[in-house]
């Protein structure tokens, strides 16, 4: 979408536009106060809720809207997927939804993740470490990115070495959305192939991670076969990596451009966890997705079936009927109860795992460099990643004084 040739956003917008990846908050603005559930032709119609109120009734409506895909193409996956979906549990519907998250939420509790703490300090520093000779380095590219590759892959029980194939498939299943579907299934038979691999030698060589976990979890009694292994610990990889990422360079995009609040959390740090909701919320990284069930009729829009919902948690944590000075990002801001991680019975289960991430990250980063800021005030100078995660790609900064 280009913005000067296309005025009407109500009546087409994508997602993945320079336009809408550059500066997303305006358009939602716009659409909110004039078409609040927008509608595009594109990707084979999608509509586009800006209001909390409306992503709220979507997410938490499993009747009328199939979570059997999350990721906006413009194909459809086969209805014979349901009720798991692509990557169960984020893909499944009711009832199997609710017996596949219970089964993952004990590895993503506050307990266990606790655990992961020292380990992931222990890294963060290290990569801090790599960068303490030079002034200006990538704090995306060298910093954000490595953290939530290196504690999932851990997790899961793959190899760190393999951390630009895991970012590689990143790309390639949420920016490469337009692909002819040929290249799509391409890139997923790879993702598949390569999580098998590791499975054959989990089933061998049983240790303690995911992998394992799953391999051994039951469902109604039954264990999970190794196509249904492969796809959750696929989601497991993809989500895991590319929204923390995200949410980590967002929050020091911010304090790169904001020396008061980077100066208040330096001198306390203990505001840093509020402050990490409040980033989370201004800079949510994820919009998830839905299909239409079947025709169907939602706040005077006529839905048709197979047609996408994007649902934009960023929107509804900017909309003034739900947060006050809703543009504004407040970081002691109390209380806060953002939808940066989901909405419905689809509430992020790794929510614990991100907040831990993001948190060491920048309790690390502040005691590295607590004076800095963007190396080139140009905002082109930064770059950001397009589709349905949102987050600094290139994010060049400049330490000391």
């Amino acid at each position: 979408m280009n913005r000067d040739q296309h005025a009407d956003v109500s009546t087409d917008f994508d997602h993945t536009s320079p336009a809408w990846v550059a500066d997303p908050f305006p358009i939602w603005d716009e659409l909110r106060g004039t078409c609040p559930v927008a509608h595009s032709d594109r990707y084979g119609g999608v509509w586009l809720p800006t209001r909390h109120a409306d992503v709220s009734a979507i997410a938490n409506d499993t009747e009328h809207f199939t979570s059997r895909s999350v990721v906006v193409t413009n194909h459809r996956p086969p209805m014979e997927l349901a009720p798991q979906g692509i990557a169960p549990p984020i893909s499944s519907d009711p009832p199997y939804h609710q017996d596949a998250r219970r089964m993952l939420l004990p590895a993503f509790s506050p307990q266990n993740i606790d655990k992961l703490v020292p380990s992931t300090r222990a890294y963060c520093r290290e990569l801090l470490g790599a960068m303490q000779d030079r002034d200006v380095f990538d704090a995306a590219a060298e910093y954000a990115q490595h953290i939530p590759v290196r504690v999932i892959a851990n997790m899961l029980g793959l190899p760190e070495a393999d951390g630009d194939v895991f970012r590689g498939f990143v790309h390639d299943v949420l920016e490469g959305v337009a692909r002819p579907l040929e290249e799509r299934i391409e890139t997923f038979l790879a993702l598949l192939a390569y999580l098998q691999g590791h499975i054959d030698d989990h089933v061998a060589n049983p240790r303690d991670d995911m992998i394992s976990f799953l391999l051994e979890a039951e469902i109604d009694g039954t264990r999970l076969d190794h196509f249904q292994v492969a796809r959750t610990v696929g989601l497991l990889l993809i989500a895991g990596i590319d929204t923390t990422w995200s949410a980590i360079g967002a929050s020091l995009w911010h304090l790169a451009k904001t020396p008061t609040d980077r100066e208040r959390l330096v001198a306390d740090p203990s505001m840093i966890p509020t402050a990490v909701e409040e980033f989370l919320r201004a800079y949510a990284p994820v919009t998830m997705a839905r299909l239409v069930r079947e025709d169907f009729e939602f706040q005077g829009c006529p839905m048709k079936a197979e047609e996408w919902i994007l649902l934009s948690f960023p929107a509804a944590n900017r909309d003034p009927e739900v947060f006050d000075r809703p543009d504004e990002v407040l970081i002691d801001r109390q209380p806060n109860r953002h939808a940066a991680f989901g909405l419905g019975i689809h509430r992020c289960a790794g929510s614990h795992l991100a907040r831990m991430e993001i948190r060491v990250a920048l309790e690390e980063f502040l005691k590295a460099f607590p004076s800095f800021e963007l190396a080139d005030p140009d905002p082109d100078a930064v770059s950001w990643s397009a589709g349905q995660v949102r987050g600094p790609r290139v994010l060049p900064i400049k330490v000391g004084a």
